[in-house]
């Protein structure tokens, strides 16, 4: 691992001004990932984690709070994404690999558990943390992310799911998505953020943001290997129910998971809780942040 320093770069310094941000890069699983951390390094750790088609900036509007609120906050660039490493091959972003990462992540803290929050992919993430390492685990919650039973329950018997479950079989086509992603400045990207969340709630510096991480070399290849190692190596789903107290919050305006994944996701769960947010879409770290962050806390504090 580097050692941690100060965010040199002008997007760090930029779009977190209420904590001071360290940008480090650090070796796990026998890859390299970028790291944002920031707060206090011997207070309760909260490790953050990012999906599709973002990177660690989704969380941007959630860290300050958390270290407000007295704690470590640690953000990486999941593999694939952005200033991270970019393995070759769709093996290299099975969920269990993606999984390791984030375990060998929390130890690069020199901590044996943390508290664990995922959005959409990254919830996939950290439901499979939890399921398999729930020893590292104090506390999950999940933000728009199914449990991996409940998905393909609802796969499986529900045909409005499946629906809107389309452009991950469109995915598994070599080469055509990226051509398709990349043309006209990222459009189709574009409008997977904007076009399925609530009116400006993705700015124009923001998109640009965006842009400039979709277009280093390999990311999109990466980004879309997450899906297509989903299909091509099935993860093996919990049998258990969830052991860590979890917290499944969920934007009900979601256009590509049906309602009743929340509901089910959190009767999967030793103890689950649900928080349902109406009138908000499917990305609640950036519609709804004081509230997500209000929940992540009170979860904490329980």
């Amino acid at each position: 691992m580097e050692p941690h320093g100060r965010a040199s770069d002008a997007v760090l310094e930029a779009t977190v001004s209420s904590v001071e941000l360290d940008s480090s890069r650090r070796t796990v699983n026998g890859i390299d990932l970028h790291v944002v951390a920031a707060g206090d390094e011997s207070a309760p750790l909260v490790v953050l984690l990012h999906g599709f088609p973002e990177f660690w900036y989704g969380w941007r509007r959630v860290i300050g709070p958390l270290v407000d609120a007295g704690y470590r906050v640690v953000v990486p660039d999941q593999r694939g994404y952005n200033r991270s490493e970019k393995p070759d091959g769709v093996g290299s972003y099975r969920l269990t690999e993606l999984t390791r990462d984030v375990v060998e992540l929390i130890g690069t803290e020199d901590r044996e558990r943390a508290a664990v929050v995922g959005h959409d992919w990254g919830g996939m993430v950290a439901w499979s943390v939890a399921a398999h390492h729930p020893e590292v685990v104090d506390r999950l919650t999940i933000v728009n992310a199914p449990h991996p039973t409940a998905y393909q329950r609802q796969l499986v018997s529900n045909p409005a799911q499946l629906r809107r479950s389309w452009y991950a079989l469109w995915f598994q086509v070599p080469w055509l998505p990226e051509r398709v992603a990349r043309y006209d400045d990222y459009r189709v990207l574009e409008r997977a953020l904007r076009g399925t969340a609530a009116p400006g709630t993705v700015r124009d510096d923001e998109l640009a943001r965006y842009r400039r991480a979709w277009d280093r070399t390999g990311a999109l290849t990466a980004m879309l290997n997450w899906y297509r190692a989903a299909a091509r190596y099935p993860p093996r789903s919990p049998t258990e129910p969830i052991e860590p107290p979890t917290l499944v919050v969920w934007g009900e305006d979601d256009v590509a998971l049906v309602p009743s994944l929340a509901v089910d996701s959190a009767m999967l769960c030793a103890d689950g809780r649900l928080e349902l947010l109406p009138e908000t879409s499917h990305w609640v770290p950036h519609e709804a942040p004081a509230r997500l962050t209000d929940e992540i806390l009170a979860h904490l504090a329980a």
